[in-house]
């Protein structure tokens, strides 16, 4: 019997795809971001183990106000994609039974051919990109990026629908030519539906405190709207730099 190890769920979000979506929270991740306003969600052991069957029940009591509103089922975390064979049987079932959307929220580090039974009954990816620039990246989540870029570009390739989320820190992602690359970089990709800047906040601090660890971005404020609206103008500069070199 195949089981999800689940952090916790949430039956009206509306922030994490189209509509009004059921949203799962897997437990376990690989990445350490230094914002992370969940990392309770990190380990790989903790969480509730769940059977798909568990999961569609609590699912199908609010089916009404995801069909109503255009919304569906999201699989977010911790790392989703860490779990592929259980979210792919949930997918499975929650179109063959309802015929629901299905959105994975997911950072990336993970790679296109080896979780495409997921990706196939996967409607919408919601990638994070965390950092343009390799370095930063390592230094912001413990791990390289390449993954993540790459995983973009098979999304790309294999015409899959996706929209890609920007966490802005101040300090850490204001620099132009990061804002400009990470612009030329989303502007070689095809099926980019949407891109959002999420502006940093400090609402996850105390989970960090009630592990006991340190909190890495300690007095960081978060991004005025006009360090928003800059890093917006720079990455659309990017986009548009690189398709105007495209014609």
């Amino acid at each position: 019997m195949l089981k999800g190890r689940i952090h916790s769920l949430e039956t009206f979000g509306t922030v994490d795809g189209p509509g009004i979506r059921f949203v799962l929270f897997m437990q376990g991740c690989l990445l350490k971001c230094q914002y992370c306003h969940n990392p309770d969600t990190w380990s790989l052991t903790d969480g509730k183990e769940m059977t798909v069957e568990e999961v569609l029940a609590e699912i199908e009591p609010y089916l009404n106000y995801y069909r109503s509103s255009g919304g569906g089922l999201t699989v977010s975390g911790g790392e989703a994609t860490l779990q592929a064979p259980f979210v792919t049987e949930l997918f499975r079932e929650v179109k063959k039974r309802w015929n629901l959307h299905t959105t994975l929220d997911t950072n990336g580090y993970n790679e296109g051919d080896k979780i495409k039974d997921l990706l196939d009954v996967t409607d919408l990816v919601m990638l994070d990109l965390k950092h343009i620039d390799n370095e930063k990246h390592i230094k912001l989540t413990g791990k390289p990026n390449d993954r993540m870029l790459k995983m973009a570009e098979w999304l790309s390739e294999h015409g899959r629908s996706m929209w890609i989320r920007h966490v802005f820190v101040p300090g850490i992602h204001e620099d132009e030519e990061d804002l400009l690359n990470l612009g030329r970089f989303i502007g070689k990709l095809q099926g980019v539906e949407k891109f959002e800047i999420l502006p940093y906040h400090q609402m996850g601090v105390y989970k960090w405190q009630e592990l006991g660890w340190d909190y890495p971005l300690d007095g960081v404020p978060s991004p005025t709207p006009e360090e928003i609206e800059r890093a917006n103008h720079l990455i659309e500069e990017g986009r548009k730099q690189l398709e105007s070199s495209r014609n």
